[in-house]
């Protein structure tokens, strides 16, 4: 495996900036946009639940129905060579069906086994993390699992020279809505998280303005 430098890496992290302006005529290949993808799925997530899918929105017609609320993304949904809205999982309860196919996607098949995992699992969701109380606490936790995807994708991209901007900025309900209508997916056992663009920019883009790294690392010693 090829290692990169941390002066290599740091330089594609400095080079990622909120792309709002892209390129309409430059598309990104296949191939590129096959790796960017493969980031989101190859990621982590708690206790190795996947629980996102990932709906690459090409079609015009359905971008351009974004626009009256998706005020995020105007300029990309004309310009941006592709858009991803990252969808999360639903009720992934300890017992759900979901979160036993992702244990034996893992290899977990003995009973007992199994068992012993659904009480770790339950005593993680109930206890340590509290989020069996609601439907809504439940999502969320999900949709933390797809940001972690979302920040893979965007830093790949990055390396390869690909710009991209995450989306928060549109009205959820709406998007929702439009997309279960389009038969994108089942609004009962899905819903959408975030979205996020990728092209090539048309013009610089400002240099970051963060915090110094001393207002945000504490070291425990």
């Amino acid at each position: 495996m090829t290692t990169l430098t941390s002066n290599q890496i740091l330089a594609a992290f400095k080079n990622r900036k909120s792309c709002r302006h892209y390129d309409p005529e430059r598309k990104i290949s296949q191939e590129d946009f096959n790796f960017i993808l493969e980031l989101g799925r190859l990621s982590p997530s708690s206790v190795g639940s996947e629980p996102w899918q990932f709906l690459v929105i090409q079609n015009p017609e359905l971008r351009q129905a974004m626009k009256p609320f998706a005020w995020g993304m105007l300029n990309a949904l004309d310009t941006a060579s592709h858009i991803v809205v990252i969808l999360a999982k639903k009720n992934a309860r300890y017992d759900s069906e979901f979160l036993r196919e992702s244990m034996v996607r893992r290899g977990i098949t003995d009973p007992e086994q199994i068992a012993a995992t659904l009480e770790k699992y339950r005593n993680f969701q109930q206890t340590d993390i509290d989020i069996l109380n609601s439907e809504r606490s439940l999502f969320d936790w999900a949709c933390r699992q797809t940001y972690i995807a979302l920040a893979n994708m965007m830093t790949g991209a990055a390396m390869a020279g690909i710009d991209s901007c995450p989306i928060e900025g549109f009205n959820y309900e709406a998007m929702n809505r439009l997309l279960a209508e389009q038969g994108l997916f089942d609004p009962a056992e899905w819903g959408v998280s975030v979205a996020v663009t990728f092209g090539y920019r048309t013009r610089d883009i400002a240099d970051k303005n963060r915090k110094a790294a001393e207002e945000v690392v504490v070291w425990a010693e």
